[in-house]
């Protein structure tokens, strides 16, 4: 029987710390940054089993494609659920990396997926190459599945690489699709350009993503799939009828005002990324005992523990202190590694909380 594990992610929103830096979203929207008249009139009745046709409109506009190619869903691991169950259920392989995201995994493994997994280093900057991936193809590969950037490293996926991989796979496994993880794309630093969506790579590429991490909106659980496989956006759409109905026309509308200000919204977050990314980076250079990748984009990194801190005392002693990390383990990395989310706090807040976590470095040296 699929069974899903209660993982430790789930402390992230059950349990509320001092110096939170275990999340990977930036600050939260409130609801009055969205409210307009026009909301108050809005229907309390079902939507539509694609989504609503301004937002996958909005959504379609930001990746090149109709918006007949875009199905709307319940935040983007309902999509990447909805592609599991319809890709790769009952022994379906899917090829993956480890470090993942946890719900991502256990979602193919509860249904019964041959996992195939590529092992990505912090020593090697978890670059991933074609090459990889191509080791890790059979004709009875469903699909492949990675994430650029990457949670929880923040590290991107070169366009050239993605191209490699889709040319493997037509090559291999032509029947194949190959998911990419978006989330974090538009999640860039100050000025630095937004990589291209995935998308136009072929008629075998997904694309997923959401409002949760970019955009400060996880609250309203809206995530989207685009497809330029016609055949695919069908199954989708029944799936979703099938699982959910529909997305709450509510929510739907909210996101239709997210994206009305974008621009407004990203500009700001960017300049609170670079900011926060600076405050990290100084302080890991001044700290001796702890090293890191630094990220391509998002509100996250990873930093590794030298081997001469001790590990259980570092622990407890984040703990005494406050401190929230997200633990590399979750994620498939090694004990020593810790997903820190600089995105989250205020840059005052941010600094407090990196002089904690310091305090729990030294602690265990």
């Amino acid at each position: 029987m699929p069974t899903f594990p209660r993982h430790q992610i789930m402390s992230l929103t059950a349990e509320h710390v001092q110096h939170d830096l275990g999340e990977s979203y930036g600050p939260d929207l409130r609801l009055a940054d969205l409210l307009t008249p026009e909301l108050a009139d809005l229907e309390l009745g079902y939507g539509t089993a694609d989504g609503d046709a301004r937002l996958r409109t909005a959504i379609a506009d930001r990746h090149g494609v109709r918006p007949d190619q875009v199905v709307v869903t319940v935040g983007g691991m309902h999509g990447i659920f909805l592609l599991s169950y319809l890709l790769a259920d009952a022994g379906g392989q899917v090829v993956t990396t480890a470090p993942l995201f946890p719900m991502t995994r256990t979602t193919y493994e509860s249904l019964g997926a041959d996992v195939q997994v590529i092992p990505l280093t912090f020593d090697d900057a978890y670059q991933l190459t074609a090459d990889a991936v191509r080791a890790k193809l059979t004709p009875d590969t469903k699909l492949v599945s990675l994430a650029t950037p990457q949670n929880p490293s923040g590290t991107a996926i070169p366009s050239i690489v993605l191209q490699e991989v889709a040319a493997a796979m037509s090559e291999i496994c032509p029947d194949a699709y190959l998911l990419v993880d978006e989330t974090y794309r538009s999640a860039t630093y100050g000025d630095d350009p937004v990589a291209d969506t995935a998308v136009s790579l072929g008629l075998k590429v997904i694309s997923v993503a959401s409002l949760s991490k970019c955009h400060g909106a996880a609250g309203v659980r809206i995530g989207w799939v685009v497809s330029t496989d016609d055949k695919l956006v069908e199954q989708l759409v029944t799936a979703k009828f099938n699982t959910v109905v529909s997305a709450s026309p509510v929510c739907e509308a909210l996101a239709v005002r997210v994206f009305e200000q974008e621009d407004t919204i990203l500009a700001h977050r960017r300049s609170w990324l670079e900011e926060n990314l600076q405050i990290t980076a100084d302080w890991v250079r001044n700290n001796q005992l702890v090293e890191w990748v630094r990220p391509d984009a998002g509100a996250l990194c990873v930093i590794r523990l030298k081997p001469d801190v001790d590990l259980a005392r570092f622990r407890r002693t984040t703990a005494e202190l406050g401190v929230r990390l997200a633990d590399g383990d979750w994620f498939g990395d090694e004990p020593r590694v810790f997903r820190l989310g600089f995105g989250f706090p205020a840059p005052t807040e941010l600094k407090a909380a990196l002089v904690a976590l310091s305090q729990a470095v030294h602690a265990g040296h």
